[in-house]
């Protein structure tokens, strides 16, 4: 392959994962592979090669998020991680675990608190929500994925947007890799998440 030709494809990968985090920001996409491919779309790019990896993309989210919402990035992020908090105590007894972009420090507007949660049974944590008043809906799980949770629910606290993933508990010590791409997904436990916020709202957990 000829220079001219590796930077062309260079510079397009950098084009696709600036489009793709500015989507992720702004558009509210919380899925990085959907976001990549269609910023692909939009630029023309039509090899695999050309794409960035999802690393390059959030390298680009954080990018983004400083220079065109950082106040409010910090301020969303922090709120975030103590509705976390308190979503994680209440629902303890499920064993609840901290991911996604709340987790990462990359929250955007439109971004929820995601939990995974490993109960003995689904209907434990609705029996839950029930008896204690609240509302929620379900959302219908992609199960074409081979670590598909078998339910998901989502609710509101305190106007933040909250999205439950309810796996099996004997799936709880397997490394779950999601919407993000091909690496394990991090999570964090009720400890780890009050460390965070006890950091401040620029913190990011330890690899």
């Amino acid at each position: 392959m000829t220079r001219p030709a590796v930077l062309h494809r260079n510079n397009l990968r950098r084009e696709i994962a600036a489009l793709a985090a500015r989507m992720i920001a702004e558009d509210g996409i919380s899925d990085y592979g959907f976001a990549k491919r269609k910023a692909a779309r939009q630029l023309g790019a039509l090899n695999a090669d050309e794409l960035p990896n999802n690393a390059e993309i959030e390298a680009e989210v954080r990018t983004h998020l400083a220079l065109f919402q950082d106040e409010e990035h910090l301020e969303r992020q922090h709120a975030m991680r103590l509705a976390a908090i308190e979503v994680m105590r209440e629902l303890q007894d499920f064993r609840p675990y901290l991911t996604g972009a709340v987790l990462e420090g990359t929250a955007g507007r439109y971004s929820e608190v995601e939990l995974d949660l490993f109960p003995e049974s689904a209907k434990e944590v609705e029996i839950f929500f029930l008896n204690h008043g609240v509302a929620y809906e379900h959302r219908e799980p992609r199960r074409n994925q081979p670590d598909a949770p078998e339910a998901i629910l989502a609710f509101d606290w305190d106007d933040i947007p909250v999205r439950l993933r309810i796996y099996p508990p004997d799936v709880e010590r397997l490394n779950r890799r999601g919407g993000h791409g091909a690496r394990p997904v991090e999570r964090a436990r009720l400890a780890v998440v009050e460390t965070l916020v006890g950091a401040g709202p620029a913190a990011a957990p330890r690899p």
